[in-house]
């Protein structure tokens, strides 16, 4: 069987950047499950995944306009301290979800001056190359639920 859209896929991976430092990882853990063709993960590695069957294993170099985006400077605004209202200690590197321009999201903060907080709504993989090593652990059809909430249920499964 072979990996198309509205297949559940089940794959291992280790995730590196450009300098060979490793990102993220599947391998010792549960793999990754997920429904292909319906965006639910980065739209280089779907691309990357069509097509391959069970025991398939290669690597593939994602782009970074094929992974989370190229960085948007849009995204990085000041704001003041005050908007943190309750929160006591704020760090450089602190993530909090926040609505944004398009939608709800995460921000880092990334910069600290007096009372200008500088935040970044960028995913924090934006504007980089992503490589992947990957193997397909399986291949089988979503059942009729799964295809119609465009998810896998199941283990994870948060719906």
């Amino acid at each position: 069987m072979q990996v198309a859209d509205n297949m559940a896929v089940s794959i291992h991976y280790t995730l590196t950047n450009d300098e060979g430092e490793v990102l993220d990882s599947s391998i010792g853990d549960d793999a990754l499950v997920y429904l292909h063709g319906t965006g639910n993960i980065i739209p280089g590695l779907e691309d990357a995944l069509q097509g391959k069957a069970v025991g398939d294993k290669f690597n593939v170099r994602i782009a970074a306009k094929d992974a989370y985006g190229e960085q948007n400077d849009e995204m990085i605004q000041v704001i003041p301290r005050a908007m943190f209202e309750g929160i006591d200690e704020i760090d450089v590197g602190m993530q909090f979800h926040a609505d944004v321009s398009s939608g709800s999201g995460e921000v880092t903060i990334v910069k600290i001056e007096g009372d200008d907080i500088t935040i970044d709504g960028n995913h924090p993989l934006a504007g980089m190359a992503l490589t992947f090593d990957v193997e397909v652990v399986d291949v089988r059809p979503a059942t009729k639920e799964e295809a119609e909430h465009g998810h896998i249920h199941g283990a994870g499964c948060h719906h």
